[in-house]
């Protein structure tokens, strides 16, 4: 029933909610998708601290925040929140960051995208690659309505979030979603907040586990760590880690900076001293705002 909603809103454009315009992200069929269970629902919770988390996602969305006219200048990003695959930190990592990212003039999408599940996935190893590719490609076609430009779109994530972009960065060119426009999957630029990285160093098995099993071939694992997949052409990135993250180890960070240094590729890179994993826009044990950084250098970079 709330499949059928979904894709009838799709049709009719849009779906409002909090006065945000909700857009599902494919016109009919999901790619790789086996019918949902009636017991599969999407669920929200707010959690202690007062943050959103989304579990169960079948049906990926774009949460559309349009910059206001008097400040948009053409940018648009795509937000990816993190929770390890299993979940999604929905404000903190997704709402809030979209709103920020407003104040600058750029236009931003939280994307709701599928957690891998055996349940609702033929392979759920590349659903949220898919979800990620058909997000650009949504928003880089319909561009002109959005007010954005073309060769202007990136993408941003955090933890897994930062694992999916990752992959979408040196990724964009291997097709899992109907494209006969042939319109460009490469992102612009790519913005990684304390991003797992790497599934053959540095590990963090509860997100390895959740996308590719307990016991994924070597070459499974060589695919998804991003470090290893860099070229010359894979887009600039800006990073955020702090050194004491006991949950995805900064290395993650590192490597991957290390890799794109190797191609010649534009990368910035801040570290905290201090704040663990997960602290979203906020780094409470410094002063030091990672979001105002980042505006820097995408002005820097001309976007």
């Amino acid at each position: 029933m709330i499949k059928s909603f979904l894709v009838t809103a799709f049709c009719m454009g849009i779906i409002n909610v909090n006065a945000q315009k909700i857009i599902p992200i494919y016109p009919a069929e999901i790619p790789g998708a086996k019918p949902t269970p009636a017991t599969y629902v999407e669920t929200t919770v707010t959690r202690a601290n007062g943050t959103l988390s989304v579990t169960k996602v079948s049906i990926p969305t774009l949460t559309v925040f349009k910059a206001p006219k008097e400040k948009a200048n053409g940018t648009a990003v795509i937000i990816c929140p993190g929770g390890g695959y299993s979940s999604l930190a929905f404000s903190h990592e997704g709402l809030d960051v979209a709103k920020r990212f407003n104040e600058i003039g750029i236009t931003a999408f939280v994307l709701k995208y599928r957690l891998p599940n055996d349940e609702i996935m033929v392979d759920k190893t590349y659903g949220p690659l898919q979800d990620a590719q058909q997000a650009i490609y949504l928003i880089r076609k319909h561009a002109k309505k959005y007010g954005i430009k073309k060769n202007k779109i990136g993408i941003l994530g955090f933890s897994a979030g930062g694992h999916l972009v990752a992959t979408l960065l040196t990724h964009y060119g291997d097709l899992k979603i109907a494209d006969e426009e042939k319109i460009s999957l490469r992102p612009d630029f790519g913005v990684l907040l304390y991003p797992v990285v790497s599934f053959k160093e540095f590990v963090h098995e509860g997100t390895m586990d959740n996308l590719l099993g307990k016991t994924p071939s070597d070459e499974m694992k060589t695919y998804f760590s991003a470090n290893r997949n860099v070229t010359k052409n894979t887009p600039p990135v800006f990073f955020v880690h702090a050194k004491d993250d006991k949950t995805v180890p900064v290395e993650n960070s590192i490597l991957m900076n290390e890799a794109l240094k190797r191609y010649g590729v534009d990368t910035d890179i801040y570290l905290y001293e201090a704040g663990g994993h997960g602290f979203g826009l906020k780094n409470k044990t410094s002063d030091v705002d990672w979001f105002g950084l980042m505006a820097t250098w995408l002005m820097k970079n001309k976007f």
